[in-house]
């Protein structure tokens, strides 16, 4: 398979499971009065922006992002719900979405490393955008903790 092709649907994935972890935890705050919201769904809106521009450069390729697989995506449902029931706290919603995000950048960094001379520069270019906003996620979400 193309690098290019690897790259951007590893993107895709990696910010279709953001789009959908963050709308499972913005459903269950919903009622809730968390100060926290507004900085969710603002990471909301930067996974669903990587996510079409992934797509976007598939389409160049003649591919399609694909999405994770069902038992993925209720995994990370149901750990969203169990957390939340435990504590729904700023500063535990935080953590937990610290915790992700950095996971996020582990991953990042590596794809980066492997694909550096593998790949178009655009392509690498919006997956170091994809790292910078991890990086950028961790930090907004500190001052909750």
């Amino acid at each position: 398979m193309d690098c290019n092709v690897e790259l951007l649907e590893h993107l895709y994935k990696d910010s279709s499971m953001g789009t959908q972890t963050l709308t499972d935890l913005l459903n269950v705050l919903n009622d809730k009065d968390n100060k926290i919201k507004d900085v969710i769904e603002d990471q909301l809106k930067g996974y669903e922006r990587y996510k079409k521009e992934a797509s976007k450069y598939l389409k160049k390729y003649k591919k399609e992002g694909k999405e994770n697989n069902m038992f993925a995506k209720m995994g990370a449902m149901m750990g969203v719900k169990m957390e939340m029931l435990k504590d729904n706290s700023d500063s535990r919603v935080a953590d937990m979405l610290i915790k992700g995000f950095t996971m996020g950048i582990i991953e990042a960094e590596k794809k980066i490393k492997n694909y550096k001379d593998k790949v178009d520069s655009k392509n690498l270019d919006l997956m170091k955008e994809f790292l910078k906003f991890h990086e950028d996620n961790v930090e907004a979400l500190k001052k909750f903790l």
